[in-house]
């Protein structure tokens, strides 16, 4: 069974001969394939080729286009640094103030942003590659976590609450503008786009609900709409709004490990959606034992009922060994 047909099959309730295996792999990916992560962020052969060793080596039955935050942020003007062999870094362009945000443009892929077409050539180089055989996964930013980057998170928090009406005009752009790259990826060959919006686990239910939710419901309408599944990630502690979050109708909704236990939250999954997650990435799978990782992996397994694709609840540290990713790979049977 390929991995793409195990994710399906998962996703659909069919019988699979294991569970299906996402961990996300950036950093990591790109230091086990001997890649520097500059070239991982910014050459798709690069990205694509570690990515798929990764997969190879390790039994993922996935690859992404996840590298960074910045990639529409870019589009938006922010200015972006990309050190030789580590995280990208911001380093101006933000909107300077209220104004700036009313002002606010969308960007279009044929203006030729090089990080946008990066990223759809990524998947279309993947489908090349290995299309037939694994789960692909293409990537935008939501709008919350979009207007934190472009705006800085401070300052987007507080305009928030000052000017609730300049940040809904700011992020119905950046939503429009991320329908037309998911539709660019999806096209490419994208069997599955992910949506990211890490910072609505810092702003509370009602503002998650005000702000994020009907906007990341338009994305996964629109995902479904082209043929294809949804994935709606947000790390950090999302208990208050996981049940918000399922309801987007996402087919996959990632749990990060600051949720205590997913058990509440399994019975609110309807017919063909599933949760991932949720192990600690830097206790368990990087710094755990064999023993630790296995019952993290298991609990998630029993907590629902199996409906859940093992990974961490975020990104595999650049630091974990690959005996514990193949202990990790090895709780899926």
């Amino acid at each position: 069974m390929t991995g793409l047909q195990r994710t399906l099959d998962f996703l659909t309730e069919r019988p699979v001969d294991r569970l299906p295996f996402h961990p996300i792999v950036m950093r990591w990916a790109a230091r086990h394939a001997g890649v520097k992560y500059r070239d991982f962020c910014l050459e798709p052969a690069a990205k694509c080729r570690a990515m798929i060793q990764a997969a190879d080596d390790f039994d993922l039955d996935w690859v992404t286009v996840m590298s960074d935050p910045y990639c529409e942020a870019s589009a938006f003007g922010l200015q972006v640094e990309y050190p030789e062999d580590n995280l990208p870094v911001d380093r101006g362009g933000r909107l300077p103030d209220l104004g700036a945000a009313r002002a606010l443009q969308p960007y279009r892929l044929q203006d030729g942003h090089q990080r946008l077409l990066n990223r759809v050539a990524e998947v279309r180089e993947f489908h090349r590659q290995v299309g037939a055989r694994l789960f692909i996964v293409g990537w935008v930013e939501g709008p919350v976590a979009e207007y934190a980057d472009i705006r800085g998170v401070s300052d987007a928090a507080m305009d928030l609450i000052d000017d609730p009406e300049t940040v809904d005009g700011a992020m119905d752009i950046i939503t429009d503008c991320a329908l037309e790259f998911i539709t660019a990826q999806v096209e490419a060959g994208a069997h599955c786009v992910g949506i990211g919006d890490a910072f609505c686990s810092q702003i509370g239910p009602k503002l998650y609900c005000r702000f994020a939710w009907t906007r990341e419901k338009r994305m996964v309408e629109h995902i479904h709409g082209l043929g294809a599944i949804a994935k709606l990630h947000i790390c950090g502690n999302t208990t208050q709004i996981l049940p918000d979050m399922i309801a987007t109708g996402a087919d996959i909704v990632d749990v990060d490990h600051l949720v205590a236990s997913m058990e509440d939250f399994a019975p609110l999954l309807a017919p063909n959606q599933v949760l991932s997650g949720s192990a600690d990435p830097v206790s368990v799978i990087q710094d755990g034992t064999p023993k630790q990782i296995v019952a993290a992996a298991r609990a998630c397994r029993k907590q629902t009922n199996g409906r859940c694709i093992v990974s961490a609840g975020c990104e595999i540290t650049p630091d974990t060994s690959a005996a514990n990713m193949r202990i990790l790979q090895s709780t899926t049977n």
